[in-house]
Order: structure tokens, then sequence, then C-alpha cells
């Protein structure tokens, strides 16, 4: 009986698995969605006809990692804070992408606590991920892509010049 149960926990992967297929996943609609290795540092946009205006923020930019920030161009009433935001890492060299935070200005430690047991630290990071993976896959069901995405600068300077706007 034990060999059956050590077979088919052999083919089912763990958490920690799980979570790494997740990072991967995650990498591979972010670059098929916004291309972000071939951006630029600073901040964009993506309009579509839904009215919700995606932000993407290209932080810092490193040889093989990727500092990126995830929002709608909206503040949430009650927080003051773009809504859902995502902090993310781009790991150029693995081909994974993790979202470090959710919280606009928090940290995992700011969350959990300082000192969170390895298991409460997994499942928020499976939460996390899990989220930011159907949150990907919702903006391209929208239409949002790299044609869609324009610099900020470039966006404002045109409705500066549209007296309509």
């Amino acid at each position: 009986m034990s060999a059956v149960l050590d077979s088919r926990n052999a083919l089912l992967p763990g958490r920690f698995g799980f979570l790494m297929g997740l990072y991967a996943e995650n990498y591979h609609r972010l670059v098929r969605l916004f291309d972000p290795a071939s951006l630029k540092p600073g901040f964009y946009v993506s309009s579509v006809d839904d009215g919700l205006d995606v932000r993407l923020q290209v932080q810092e930019k490193h040889p093989y990692t990727l500092e990126l920030e995830l929002t709608y161009d909206f503040l949430d009433d009650h927080t003051g804070h773009p809504s859902p935001s995502a902090q993310l890492r781009m790991y150029m060299d693995a081909h994974v992408a993790e979202a470090l935070h959710c919280h606009p200005g928090r940290h995992l430690w700011q969350v959990l606590g300082p000192f969170p047991p390895a298991h409460t630290v997994l499942q928020h990071r499976l939460r996390m991920n899990g989220f930011l993976s159907r949150w990907l896959e919702y903006l391209a069901e929208q239409g949002h892509s790299l044609g869609t995405l324009e610099p900020l600068e470039k966006r404002r300077e045109e409705q500066a010049g549209d007296p309509a706007s």
C-alpha cells in the first residue's frame, strides 16, 4: 500500500513545486502581455475600451532582474492607494516572476509579522501569485497588450494638446 501512496505523491507537485510553477506561469504571462524587458524604466499606461486603464511602472532594470509595479490607474477610496496593486520581480535568466507583495507600501513582514512560520509564508505567497496569475489572464482577455501600452508622459502630452479632455 505504501508503494502506491509513494508513487502518487511523486506524481503530484508539492506546494513549493506548485508555487514555482505559478512563478513560471506569471513570467510567461507578463512577457506575452507587456514584454517588460523591452521597456525602459518609467511609467506606462495601457488603455482599452473597458475604462480601466492599467499602469505599469518599470522601477529598476538589472542584468538578470526587473522590478515592476502593476496597478490600475485609479486610487482606492478607503486607502488612497492604487488598488489592486502588485509589486513584482522578474528573474530573466530563470524565467520566473513573483509577486513580492500586493499591498501598496507594505512588505511581507508587515503583513505577516516579523517571524511567521514557513507554512504561513508559503500560503501567503501562493495566494498572492495565484491572484497575479488570474489578474494577468483577465488583463489579456480585456485586450491589454504591448500594443496598447504607451509611456505615461506621451499620454499626458496628448491629453494636454486635446481641448476636449
